[in-house]
């Protein structure tokens, strides 16, 4: 009799084995690995705004803005998380939904293709945040991917793909009528983030900023914020 039920108690214990170890060996999502995203959802938890005319979604682009002295306004509230991607933000959309904005501004990619994420579907998570924020009745305005300066790494290559994550995002808004904010022509130089408006060649300093802020306002204005 016990030779008989060994077998059958073996078989179930690889079973429950291997499913523990599948499971185990899942892997973490990029969002999730890094050490600002808890840190930053944590402090929206915090925060005591209830509503917000204009959101700012985006990764440390974004996050190193103080949009409402930019902007000379009251009424923005900022959503970028430094290293997040676009499936990030997927993740965290109720936080910009939950205060009934009447626009939201997206920037965000250059994480993703770092990462070795692939155009088309870095594509798709824009157009699935486009469509959330739209079925919350908030107006998205797409900022194209940011390119890199020559000193960050595989600057040329990863350029490539920042250029064909714009194209289409661009395609899509203009078949789709929503607005799209191309930044890039005027902080670029010779397709490049032109050196004198960055600190590393990916991150924006002071005089970045200043080219920036123009093209917001000038947006605002038009939807009468």
């Amino acid at each position: 009799m016990a030779n008989s039920t060994f077998p059958r108690f073996s078989f179930i214990n690889f079973i429950v084995l291997f499913s523990f170890v599948s499971c185990a060996s899942q892997e973490v999502p990029l969002y999730l690995k890094n050490k600002h995203y808890a840190i930053q959802l944590a402090q929206y938890d915090l925060d005591t705004t209830r509503q917000a005319d204009i959101v700012m979604l985006g990764n440390s682009l974004t996050f190193h803005a103080n949009w409402n002295e930019l902007l000379h306004r009251k009424n923005i509230v900022n959503r970028g998380i430094i290293s997040d991607n676009t499936t990030g933000y997927l993740h965290r959309l109720h936080y910009v939904y939950n205060l009934h904005p009447r626009i939201c501004f997206i920037e965000g990619g250059v994480n993703d293709i770092y990462a070795n994420e692939k155009v088309p579907d870095i594509y798709q998570n824009i157009i699935q945040i486009i469509d959330t924020l739209k079925q919350h009745n908030i107006i998205p305005v797409v900022q194209s991917a940011l390119l890199v300066g020559s000193k960050w790494h595989h600057a040329y290559e990863k350029n490539k793909e920042i250029n064909a994550l714009n194209t289409l995002l661009e395609e899509f808004t203009a078949k789709n009528t929503i607005e799209f904010l191309d930044i890039n022509p005027h902080v670029t130089r010779d397709g490049l983030l032109r050196p004198e408006i960055t600190t590393d060649g990916v991150h924006l300093n002071e005089l970045g900023y200043a080219l920036w802020a123009p093209l917001l306002e000038q947006l605002l204005v038009k939807y009468n914020l």
